[in-house]
């Protein structure tokens, strides 16, 4: 069976363009059809209705719902009105989401939270887009080497293995913290741990700075040193992952898992090593 997924992208997150691939990174898997219909960088509500009315007409086994401030505007609008069509809806945002899990749970949704995935300093006068690119490729290594993407990729495989099995799915409920470092990023070198932690939590606080610099303070002099801050946290937070990532390859320990064509995951540790069946 062909188990058919739609990723709903409303707004952007680090997670956002790379999140279909986590699923088939080298584009073969058979039971696999995936669809991506966005709104690219906007997200109030009028874009989260465009982006509803154009969904395609098929039915799909599982609907993710991409999106930064999920709780508010656009994209909770989405997650309201796709939990009343579809079997299984996750959404995947960042930080502000926590605020409302209660009301997704009781919507039968199921919800990734991703603390590191921070909004960046969105200040005119400060993010022209090169500044705009550079950070969320800092984020995307930090939710690489912590192990984010590896566990946003392990829970949607479940789902992904379940529907094609045609077995009920339990949908995951989890705020991603510095515990996903333990857990999924697959170091061994504990100083590779430690950096990684550091970067998560790095990244976790510029979101904080970031939402200081764009409503809290007001004088022009005051918050564009607090933005520019903000993102040199998730330059520091970028260069401690990759650190962490060298470290692993210095010893020949790199941890790597990989889809087959039929969707099961093999893996190895050393580069010369063959690949071993995970699952």
């Amino acid at each position: 069976m062909t188990v058919k997924v739609l990723f709903l992208k409303i707004g952007f997150l680090g997670m956002t363009p790379l999140i279909e691939a986590l699923l088939d990174e080298r584009a073969n898997r058979k039971d696999l059809a995936i669809r991506v219909v966005s709104s690219g960088v906007k997200l109030k509500e009028e874009d989260a209705k465009t982006v509803l009315q154009s969904l395609p007409k098929e039915e799909f086994d599982l609907v993710v719902l991409v999106a930064p401030n999920s709780g508010v505007s656009g994209p909770a609008v989405a997650w309201k009105e796709l939990s009343k069509k579809r079997k299984a809806l996750v959404v995947i945002s960042d930080s502000p989401l926590k605020k409302s899990v209660a009301e997704l749970e009781s919507l039968g949704i199921g919800y990734i939270v991703i603390e590191a995935d921070s909004m960046l300093g969105a200040r005119r006068e400060f993010l022209d887009p090169v500044e705009m690119a550079l950070f969320n490729s800092e984020i995307i290594k930090v939710l690489s080497v912590t192990g984010v993407f590896r566990r946003v990729q392990i829970e949607l495989d479940k789902l992904i293995r379940d529907a094609g099995e045609g077995r009920k799915s339990e949908l995951p409920r989890l705020v991603l913290d510095k515990e996903v470092v333990l857990t999924d990023a697959g170091l061994s070198n504990p100083y590779a741990v430690a950096k990684a932690i550091a970067s998560f939590e790095i990244a976790m606080r510029v979101g904080a700075m970031s939402a200081e610099g764009l409503y809290k303070v007001k004088e022009r002099e005051r918050y564009l040193p607090i933005v520019a801050a903000a993102h040199e946290m998730m330059r520091h937070a970028g260069l401690l992952a990759d650190e962490a990532r060298e470290i692993e390859k210095a010893g020949d320990r790199v941890m790597r898992a990989m889809h087959l064509d039929d969707g099961r995951i093999v893996s190895k540790v050393e580069l010369m090593d063959s690949l071993e069946t995970a699952e």
